[in-house]
């Protein structure tokens, strides 16, 4: 049986373009109100306005660093990030290599998958999660398949539709040493603002695999390794 764990708590995340648009969209509609129905209409839309500022600020996520959780043992930990299942043997061969330890007297690594839903706009707009959690579990079992066969043993879980928020809930519990994000050919736009988010707020190792020919900037301390789909 895979351990299952949904995060459902959805934050708002506003980009910080979006604020200049916000605070302009509120002072023209305080002004036209007080234009068109005068003083009563302009108090009750300000009001309106200023309650929607505080229930925004109440619920925006913080951008700060992520931090795993403390360590309980010298083991290393390693997250696995997939949205898509694990099915290239070349990229499963090499996360294996990545997981594995030099030295045979050192204790095994421990590696745990997370993979973000991907639901439909119908089904977000609806609110029905479970087929797309049927989805994400069917992926968790091919992925586990792949790693298993690959002689590791790992266990899965699954995450928030936002990667960034899925792996900042994730590391809440879980005592991550490294974080790896594995992504395909057909999410690379999305791909490389996740990995620049990844990269900028982890407080851990972090490496990301992506299909040959992608290009993107590549932190010092980062180790960046491609594979062929």
């Amino acid at each position: 049986m895979i351990p299952v764990e949904s995060h459902g708590d959805e934050k708002v995340v506003l980009a910080a373009w979006t604020l200049p648009l916000i605070v302009a969209a509120i002072a023209v509609s305080i002004v036209g109100a007080f234009y068109v129905g005068g003083p009563g209409l302009g108090l009750a839309v300000g009001a309106l306005a200023a309650s929607t500022v505080i229930l925004l600020a109440a619920r925006a996520a913080p951008r700060g660093p992520i931090v795993p959780a403390p360590l309980h043992d010298l083991r290393r930990h390693v997250l696995l990030v997939s949205r898509l299942p694990l099915e290239d043997p070349r990229a499963v061969e090499e996360i294996a290599d990545l997981c594995g330890t030099a030295d045979p007297w050192s204790p095994e690594t421990e590696v745990r998958l997370l993979v973000p839903t991907s639901g439909r706009l119908l089904d977000r707009w609806s609110g029905e999660r479970r087929r797309t959690l049927e989805l994400a579990q069917r992926r968790c079992v091919l992925s586990l398949a792949a790693l298993t066969k690959a002689g590791l043993t790992a266990r899965a879980d699954i995450g928030d539709e936002d990667v960034v928020l899925a792996v900042e809930d994730e590391l809440r519990t879980y005592p991550a040493t490294d974080v790896i994000l594995v992504t395909a050919d057909d999410e690379r736009e999305e791909a490389a603002h996740v990995a620049a988010e990844l990269r900028a707020r982890l407080q851990t190792d972090f490496l990301h695999l992506e299909p040959a020919g992608a290009s993107a900037a590549v932190a010092p301390r980062e180790r960046r390794h491609r594979f062929t789909p």
